[in-house]
């Protein structure tokens, strides 16, 4: 399986991408964040992919300013070289780069084109929906088993 077809399944509900400016107010990136239920916002500046900013960057910045963001800018608490991948990158590499680096959030690019931006839980879910289906197929395949009339005797060594 492949990063594509997790992008497949999420464009088929609604899979919308929400970007900000790493020159935005920090505070209108996290009520994005917050009105859209979702964890990260993709940081592009003409037209190119220079950040993420997830829920681990806001809180770890609010705890920095002392329980606000005041005026911070979301280019200075951005992740400013986020792991990518690309449509063609098998889902157990994607496993790996997450886990290595714990990021929950990463951008998938084609060229320097954003495809979209798949989360922890998406790679999780196809796993284990792969895993279902797989499942499912053995146990189809083992409930028709054949059944010979005549079985041929083994032969002996």
């Amino acid at each position: 399986m492949k990063v594509i077809d997790i992008l497949r399944v999420k464009d088929g509900k609604g899979g919308t991408l929400f970007t900000a400016s790493p020159d935005e107010p920090l505070s209108s990136a996290i009520t994005v964040m917050s009105e859209r239920d979702i964890g990260s916002l993709v940081v592009m500046e003409h037209g190119e992919l220079v950040g993420m900013l997830t829920f681990r960057e806001v809180i770890q910045a609010v705890v920095k300013n002392g329980g606000s963001v005041g005026t911070t800018l979301v280019r200075s608490v951005m992740e400013d070289h986020p792991l990518t991948v690309t449509p063609e990158t098998q889902i157990d590499e994607v496993r790996r780069m997450m886990l290595g680096r714990h990021a929950r959030y990463m951008p998938v690019l084609n060229g320097r084109t954003l495809m979209g931006v798949i989360s922890f839980y998406d790679v999780a879910k196809a796993v284990v929906d792969g895993q279902d289906f797989e499942n499912r197929m053995l146990k189809a395949y083992i409930r028709d088993w054949p059944v010979e009339e005549n079985p041929e005797p083994e032969a002996k060594l």
